[in-house]
């Protein structure tokens, strides 16, 4: 393994030096105050998703304690540990559309006697029951991360939401308690963040807002557990619906959810995950950084309601959206994910951190085989894809303090999309280093960043010859992160960025 890592970080950085001496780079300045620009980076905001979609969980992350692969109670084991090193501070979970249909009383109790349900949402196929709440429970505490429920508004009553919390978390003698000790669980779960209902736009009910909001407040009233309420958002880009959550329903949440995905095409024709030209790959990047725009007006509405900010954003569904993958089903969101994923994620991650007075959670749809994934899997073969190393790059920025960053770059023209050649985040971390996150989003010119430091920069790079490099099976580190260093003591310090790339480096207080 360390030597594929290292033939891969030589072949990185022989694409930097290639790169660099092919195009005059682009001259960028960058300018750090050392005064901060928002609160600190909750850890959440690198949060996943895990819904019963595909094989998001069976034949992902789940392949039973019976099976040959390697696993624990279960859940496949190198998964588990990939999964660990990433550190996950939260996972939601069951959906998503699946959340809306889901009666958690099918997931409790002997796994033979569950009953199998249609997934109506996801490509109608048999839904075991098999992982359940004890199970993801489990999963949970595997990877000393965070739960985040989505209870189901759109087709249950408020007093079964309630019951399931009450299951879960109660250390009373009462029925429930006593039913879940039963089951196996003799100790209450920690359960953090409790999601009032999904997509009450569309799949969770196709509801008005105005009649949403009565719904949320009733549901939420009965949830009797000290939880962190999430109410459901925007999806669409319908501002009204904000207005009305905000206007009938700020006092009975924690939380305003939000949902962004990034589709390089129409939704009818999404574009593929490879091949595309650079026209495809620049129009992603710019639906990708279209989301500060969303960020923006939302606050703006939010801040209007709840001037105190007592109330958070989860953007907790974003990401990219291709068409699945040929040959898969098509219910299934299976898709290849590359360099421009990767790059998705980065800018993704710049805007959050532009907004961290409001922007407390966000979750990355999804974990495994679906969507924006972190892996991919194919019975006992496992691959890590660009986006999981851009979530790993990006660690050091969690707990992390914003600072202001003044960037004079200039633009990048593909046919009729114009954007900045480079995007950037800048943070001082706990242990006062200073953090920074440049992403050089031109395909073809390279970038040299002069800035207002000093001293030695050090970190990792991510990039590739093309556009939609890419992990396989069979060569599962052709695209992983480089050794990066730039700089030396007491001179002004300047960063090369090779095109398409993602640099993350730390320069010690």
């Amino acid at each position: 393994m360390k030597a594929k890592l290292l033939h891969a970080a030589i072949l990185a950085l022989s694409v930097c030096t290639a790169a660099a001496t092919a195009a005059e780079p682009a001259q960028v300045r960058l300018t750090v105050a050392t005064d901060a620009a928002g609160a600190r980076i909750e850890p959440e905001i690198y949060g996943h998703f895990v819904e019963h979609l595909g094989t998001g969980v069976y034949d992902g992350l789940w392949v039973g304690p019976e099976s040959k692969i390697p696993n624990t109670r279960g859940w496949r084991n190198d998964l588990v540990e990939a999964l660990r090193r990433l550190e996950v501070p939260v996972m939601r979970w069951p959906g998503g559309c699946f959340a809306d249909d889901y009666d958690w009383r099918d997931g409790i109790g002997d796994p033979a006697k569950r009953p199998v349900r249609l997934n109506k949402w996801w490509g109608k196929v048999p839904e075991s029951n098999r992982v359940g709440t004890h199970e993801f429970m489990d999963l949970v505490e595997l990877l000393d991360s965070e739960a985040y429920l989505a209870g189901n508004m759109g087709s249950m009553p408020p007093r079964a939401m309630a019951q399931w919390l009450e299951y879960m978390t109660s250390d009373s003698q009462s029925t429930l308690a006593q039913e879940r000790r039963r089951n196996g669980r003799d100790q209450p779960w920690k359960v953090k963040y409790f999601g009032v209902g999904n997509e009450s736009w569309g799949c969770g009910g196709n509801m008005r807002p105005e009649y949403q909001a009565d719904l949320h407040n009733q549901y939420a009233t009965f949830l009797h557990a000290p939880v962190v309420r999430a109410a459901s958002g925007d999806g669409t880009g319908d501002d009204h619906v904000t207005e009305v959550m905000m206007a009938r329903s700020a006092k009975h949440m924690d939380a305003l959810t939000l949902h962004y995905y990034t589709v390089a095409g129409t939704w009818e024709k999404k574009g593929g995950a490879t091949g595309f030209d650079a026209g495809q790959w620049a129009k992603a990047l710019q639906v990708a950084m279209d989301i500060e725009k969303r960020i923006v007006t939302t606050v703006g509405i939010m801040d209007k309601h709840d001037p105190d900010k007592r109330v958070a954003l989860y953007v907790d569904e974003w990401g990219t959206w291709h068409d699945p993958e040929p040959g898969s089903n098509p219910g299934f969101l299976q898709q290849q994910n590359t360099l421009r994923d990767a790059l998705v994620a980065a800018l993704s991650f710049n805007v959050f951190h532009r907004h961290t007075e409001r922007v407390k959670m966000a979750n990355i749809a999804q974990m495994v085989n679906v969507l924006q994934a972190m892996a991919l899997t194919d019975g006992p073969r496992m691959t890590l894809t660009p986006t999981y190393h851009a979530f790993d790059l990006y660690k050091p920025f969690r707990g992390a303090t914003p600072l202001k960053a003044e960037l004079q770059a200039p633009r990048w023209r593909e046919g009729d999309i114009e954007l900045p050649s480079v995007d950037v985040s800048a943070a001082r971390a706990a242990d006062g280093s200073l953090v920074l996150a440049l992403v050089n989003l031109d395909p073809q010119r390279p970038a040299r960043v002069q800035t207002n430091l000093s001293g030695v920069a050090q970190g990792r790079v991510l990039t590739a010859g093309a556009m939609d490099a890419h992990n396989t099976f069979a060569q599962p580190d052709a695209l992983v992160p480089a050794p990066y260093q730039a700089g030396t003591d007491g001179t002004p310090l300047a960063l090369e960025l090779p095109p398409k790339s993602i640099v993350v480096v730390s320069v010690p207080k």
